[in-house]
Order: C-alpha cells, then sequence, then structure tokens
C-alpha cells in the first residue's frame, strides 16, 4: 500500500517549488530582451503535422517531389508552431494564474485555493491551445511512432531526396547535414553528403543544422572565440549561450506537463483516488523536468550528455572576464561555478585571486555567485530532494544521476596558481598554454601481445612511418580465406550500406558488402553454411581482441561497424583511370587537407577510436591500402593486401588513408571500425551475439539429448 500521506504533501510543496521557477529570461545584462506573453495570431487553423507528414511521404513515393516538399517543409512548420503554441500558452497561462503559497495554517478549505488556480490554469490553457491552434488540441495528438521520425529527423531523409529530384542542390545538402546530425551512423548519408560537395560549385557549401539548438550553437561559438583567444566575444557568445539556454529549459519543462504514461497499470483498471493519481502524475512530470539538465545538454543523435555543461559555460567566462579586466563579474562566474563543484581548488584559487583584485572600496564578501544559476541550483537541489522522498514514500525506485560530471572541464592551463604574488601580477599569473578541445584521455601505446599463434609481426608504427599503426600477417589461414570468400558470394548485396548504390565511390567499381548479422541469418535459414557464417563473426572477434591487446588500451574496445566488403573493377572503364578506389580520409573526423587539419565533428563518425582491415586475397590487380599526410597527396605507406594480412590504426588525423584503383579483378576485405564508448556498439553486433547465444544454445540441447548407443534395443 502506498502511503496516502505523500499526496498532500506534494501538494503543499508544489507551490514553493514553482516559487523558483526562473523569470522568463535568465543570463545576461539586466537590459536583455524579454520574450513577450502576448501571443501572435497566425490565420487558419494549424493543420496536424502527422497528416502533412503522411501526405509528404506518400508524394515522395507516388514520384511528386514537389508536392512532397512542400507537405513536408509543412510538416515541420507545423511541429514547430505546434510546440511554440504549447509553451507560449503554458507560460502565459502561469503568468495569469500564478499558484498561490501555502496558507498559513490548516483548517477546512484550506487547499481550496490552490485547486481553485489550477483549474484557473488549466481552463486557460485549453481555450489558448484551442484558439491558437484554430481548433482542438486533439487533433494534433499522433502516435509513438511519427513522434519518433520527427525526433530522429526522418522528414529530411524524404527532403533531401526530393531536393535532389527537383536539383535543388544547396537545399538538399541542408537537408541531408541536418538529418545526419541526429544519425551519425547512417553511412548512405555520410557519402550522399560527400557526393554533393563533391559537385562543382557546391564544395564551399557551409553545412547547415536547420534544428541546431540556439544555445548550443552559441556555446560552441563562444568555445572557438575563447580557443582563439578573443575574450570579447568569448564573453558575448557565451552569455548568449545562458540566456538561449534558460529560454531552452523553460520550454522543455513545459513540454514536461503534457500527458503521462503510467506504465505500471492498465490504464481502464487504473483505480487510484485523487491524491495518489495527483501524485503519481506530478511525479513523472517533475522527474521530467528534472532531466531536461540532460536533455539541454546532449547533442543530438548522442546518448550522452556534455559532461559539465552548464557549470563550463561560468568556468569559461571566469577567465574571459578577468583576461577584459572585468574582476567582479569574473568574481560572480567563479562563484557561481562552485555552487557545483564547491571542492573546485583551481576555481577557489581563482576566487581568492580575484578577491586581491578588486578595489579598496569593494568588499569580496557582497560579491555574490550570479543570480541566474543561484536559482537554478536552489531549484535543482529542491527537485532531487522532493523526488528522492515521493520515491521512499510513494514505492517507485529513482537513482539521483551526476549531473555536473567533474570530469568535463576546459582542456586548458588558465587557471590562477595559489600563492600567487598579486604585487604586480597580471597575465603573467596564469599558465598561457595551446588550449585544447575536449577528448578522450588515452595513453598512446602499442607492442602488446598478439594473444594467437602464427601470427606474424610485420611492421610497427614507426616502420609505416605514421602513429598508432600495425602490420601482422597470418590472422587468417587460407582455408578461412576460401570459406570466407564462398560466404561473401552467398550473402552479398551489391551496394550494401549505400541503399544499393552499385558504385558509391568510384563509378569505375562495382562495390558489394554484408554485416555480420545478415551472415549469421542466412546460416541459420540454410542460405550459406552456418559454420562459414559463423567464421565471419569469430574473425572480426579475434581482430578485436588483437587490436585492443596490441594497442594495450586500458578499456574494452567495442564494435562500432562490421562490414566484409568486395571491390570488384568493371571491365572497360580502366583505361587512363586516375581515380581512387576509396579517396583518402580519416575515420573519426573530416579531413581538410588545405588547413592541414581534421575537424572532429558531424558528419564523420567522431565517436570511433580504432580501424582495421582484414584481407582475404591477392588475386587481383591495384587496390593497394595507402597511408598519407594530412596533404592527402603524400604516401607514407603502401600496403598489398594478401589473405590473412591484417592493418589496425587509431581512426583519427593522425592517420588519413584511402585504397588505390582496383583495375583487375576484385578485392574481398573485413572491414572493422571499433569504439571505446559503449554508447556507440554496433547495434547488429549486439544483435549477432543474441543469434550467437541462441546457436549455442541450440548445440548443446542436442549434445544433451544425444543416447549412448549402448542403451538402444
Amino acid at each position: 500500500m502506498r502511503e496516502r500521506i505523500w499526496a498532500p504533501l506534494l501538494l503543499l510543496l508544489l507551490p514553493l517549488l514553482l516559487l523558483l521557477l526562473p523569470p522568463p529570461l535568465w543570463g545576461g545584462p539586466p537590459d536583455s530582451p524579454r520574450r513577450e506573453l502576448e501571443l501572435e495570431l497566425e490565420p487558419g487553423p494549424l493543420q496536424p503535422f502527422d497528416l502533412l507528414y503522411a501526405s509528404g511521404a506518400a508524394a515522395y513515393y507516388s514520384g511528386d517531389y514537389e508536392r512532397a516538399v512542400r507537405d513536408l517543409e509543412a510538416a515541420l512548420r507545423s511541429h514547430r508552431r505546434l510546440r511554440e503554441i504549447r509553451t507560449r500558452c503554458a507560460r502565459h497561462c502561469a503568468a495569469r494564474h500564478p499558484l498561490p503559497p501555502p496558507p498559513p495554517g490548516e483548517g477546512p478549505g484550506a487547499e481550496l485555493p490552490l485547486f481553485r488556480s489550477l483549474l484557473g490554469r488549466a481552463r486557460c490553457y485549453r481555450s489558448c491551445e484551442t484558439q491558437r491552434l484554430g481548433g482542438p488540441a486533439s487533433r494534433h495528438r499522433v502516435s509513438e511512432d511519427v513522434r519518433s521520425d520527427f525526433q530522429r529527423r526522418v522528414p529530411y531523409n524524404y527532403l533531401q531526396r526530393a531536393y535532389i529530384k527537383l536539383n535543388q542542390l544547396e537545399k538538399a545538402v541542408e537537408a541531408a547535414h541536418t538529418f545526419f546530425v541526429a544519425n551519425p551512423e547512417h553511412m548512405e548519408m555520410q557519402q550522399n553528403i560527400e557526393n554533393y560537395r563533391a559537385t562543382a560549385g557546391v564544395e564551399a557549401l557551409q553545412l547547415v543544422d536547420r534544428e541546431a539548438k540556439p544555445h548550443m550553437e552559441s556555446y560552441n561559438a563562444g568555445v572557438k572565440h575563447y580557443e582563439a583567444d578573443d575574450f570579447e566575444m568569448a564573453i558575448r557568445h557565451f552569455e548568449q549561450a545562458l540566456r538561449e539556454y534558460f529560454i531552452e529549459d523553460i520550454e522543455c519543462r513545459t513540454l514536461c506537463e503534457g500527458p503521462q504514461r503510467f506504465e505500471e497499470y492498465e490504464y481502464l483498471g487504473y483505480k487510484a483516488g485523487l491524491y495518489e493519481a495527483i501524485a503519481d502524475h506530478y511525479m513523472q512530470v517533475l522527474v521530467c523536468q528534472h532531466e531536461c539538465v540532460r536533455e539541454l545538454a546532449t547533442r543530438p543523435g548522442r546518448l550522452s550528455p556534455i559532461e559539465n555543461f552548464l557549470p563550463l559555460h561560468y568556468d569559461y567566462l571566469q577567465f574571459a572576464y578577468y583576461r577584459v579586466g572585468e574582476y567582479v563579474k569574473a568574481l560572480e562566474c567563479a562563484k557561481a561555478y562552485l555552487l557545483c563543484h564547491p571542492d573546485d581548488e583551481d576555481v577557489l584559487d581563482n576566487v581568492d585571486y580575484y578577491e586581491s583584485l578588486l578595489d579598496d572600496s569593494t568588499d569580496p564578501a557582497s560579491i555574490e555567485a550570479r543570480e541566474d544559476l543561484t536559482m537554478f541550483v536552489k531549484r535543482h537541489k529542491l527537485e532531487s530532494e522532493l523526488i528522492k522522498s515521493a520515491a521512499e514514500g510513494l514505492g517507485f525506485s529513482y537513482t539521483e544521476p551526476n549531473y555536473w560530471i567533474r570530469y568535463g572541464g576546459r582542456q586548458d592551463e588558465n587557471r590562477v596558481p595559489s600563492g600567487v604574488n598579486v604585487e604586480g601580477a597580471e597575465v603573467h599569473g596564469f599558465s598561457m598554454g595551446k588550449k585544447l578541445s575536449p577528448k578522450i584521455d588515452r595513453d598512446l601505446r602499442e607492442g602488446g601481445p598478439l594473444l594467437y599463434e602464427n601470427i606474424t609481426f610485420v611492421y610497427n608504427s614507426e616502420q609505416l612511418n605514421g602513429t598508432q599503426r600495425v602490420l601482422l600477417d597470418n590472422v587468417l589461414s587460407e582455408e578461412q580465406c576460401r570459406e570466407l570468400h564462398s560466404v561473401a558470394s552467398g550473402i552479398m548485396l551489391v551496394g550494401d550500406g549505400y541503399r544499393g548504390k552499385t558504385s558509391p565511390h568510384t563509378p569505375n567499381e562495382k562495390f558489394e558488402g554484408a554485416t555480420v548479422l545478415k551472415a549469421l541469418k542466412s546460416g541459420y535459414e540454410g542460405r550459406v553454411p552456418l559454420k562459414s557464417a559463423r567464421l565471419f563473426y569469430d574473425i572480426s572477434e579475434k581482430a578485436r581482441r588483437i587490436v585492443e591487446s596490441y594497442f594495450m588500451l586500458n578499456s574494452t574496445l567495442y564494435f562500432s561497424y562490421t562490414h566484409m566488403v568486395c571491390r570488384t573493377a568493371l571491365s572497360g572503364q580502366q583505361d587512363r583511370r586516375n581515380d581512387l578506389s576509396h579517396p583518402i580520409h580519416a575515420d573519426n573526423c573530416l579531413l581538410d587537407p588545405e588547413a592541414n587539419e581534421c575537424w572532429k565533428e558531424p558528419p564523420a563518425y567522431t565517436f570511433r577510436d580504432y580501424s582495421a582491415l582484414l584481407y582475404m586475397n591477392d588475386d587481383f590487380e591495384g587496390g593497394e591500402f595507402i597511408f598519407t599526410e594530412m596533404d592527402a597527396k603524400t604516401v607514407t605507406a603502401s600496403i598489398k593486401p594478401k589473405c590473412g594480412r591484417m592493418i589496425s590504426f587509431s581512426s583519427g588525423g593522425e592517420n588519413p588513408h584511402g585504397v588505390k584503383a582496383v583495375t583487375k579483378g576484385k578485392r574481398c576485405a573485413v572491414a572493422l571500425w571499433f569504439t571505446l564508448d559503449p554508447l556507440y556498439r554496433e547495434l547488429e553486433r549486439i544483435q549477432a551475439d543474441e543469434v550467437i547465444a541462441i546457436l549455442d544454445q541450440e548445440q548443446q540441447g542436442k549434445h544433451e539429448l544425444n543416447i549412448n548407443p549402448k542403451d538402444e534395443l
């Protein structure tokens, strides 16, 4: 039985919590413009975005690309407008019907003022929505599938294809990039973007994310200016990021107030009383609102947030303000950061140093932490206490996440060391080292054991003129190579991984591929020998273990993508050929040969850490694997594939690579990409693991059912 005393307690605490809600706009100078609560009317009723989406998709499949573009763009506008209306109506009605504070004493009808305000707010909200939507809100209820499609930006996938059919290349690039940002594992889309940008006149186009969150864009801009030592501009962008963050926070929290699912109950059988029903619903809303911290710190297409995201704004600002001589603001930001990390020794030292720089007329004790974060953290802590108490009293499980992970910090040395001599101390009180973008700290080591007998070490990084490289032979036997070739001929599809495109990298070759899950399914269905299909699974696991061991990694290496691929030279197209089978690239960043840089940002697979290629044959011409400098021209190493040979390397800009043209025959290999982040494990690999577990259970069952011949009559 649940304790009913908790529900009235929640109702009493609710007004207290709402008193800690932020003002309509936080962050930045006091004269920042406020959003008006008044709502602008739009002519005509808002069309439901799910109907527009269905119409656009149907038009696309029927070949009516102009109508597809019209309806899909309308669906996206309707979706945005619906969120805006719900957010503005909620804020409008909250302002018109504020919840009263708890009454000073108990008495008959003490709860009635609260319920009167709640009823008034509900009536206001329904009226506001109906008026602004041009009809009942029920018309805009959509299925989970549609909601998921818009969250994953699927409409943009249709749009980029439709725009290409209409020869509107720039809009196609925008749509493709917008989709890819939220779906970084989508290999075909990455190739589409590369193809679009390689088209004449498109190379210089900027990649635009049409669904980019303003607070995230401003934050990224602030970091770039900070790293360029342009502190005035950094301050401007970080302050803008904070203003936008708190606006987004209001929207996120408002959208949490919609319908909730009572997963523990069948709807028709849910017979909770008044207070229990209110408590159930409110706690689901509150947990959702509490999680907005994580939601706003998570980039599209990612499962984990940017560590320490909100406090980092103040960490950057405290030093930036110091560099421009605004010591009071630097002190306010440093103290704000300490609200989240009160024992951070570096920032504590900074506070002492900033206080020493103040005018004699300024009392350091009078300088308090920024009000915006003070209010935010105060509300966050109260929410946390309320959720934990309710979890204990109402009997549901809840574990408070660590929202302010300490190791998410500025990757520079701009900290004031303790014991600084204040007299004459200016910028030299800081260590002005080059500031680096946050990245995984990993010792670059190699030379670990190869784990298996008969494997031959060929070359290490130094011998291959690079970093984190290794070449091995005899990882596969001749018999295993023949068996894998047999599997390949039975399961490979033209253009696999590239939506059936026969020649995704060059028009002079045919590309075929197959995943490990497809191989196992084919084996299970009897289309190829199950033993041979399992070999594909086993040798990829063997390669993973070798890479993990040789590079002496301290954490588990996970599969990011596993692909058996073959490239076949097309007859009649090899004369005077001067292209590559696979252009020079890096596996986890965007190679920029002119700038001699590799940008670790979408649409690159930034989560990849190591790569490997395991070759199956050598009966072809051309097809050498090459490493180059970052200019994509200077070859530093060339490797001729052969059965059982494996090249492995780290996936970053330190290892640009490509494949020379296959001019005769078929070149086959198992391509493997690995990640150290378990959040980016290959889904098909997890499914393949499940298939293997089922096969092992079946095999074990057969052994257990074997009858001893001596027992037969």
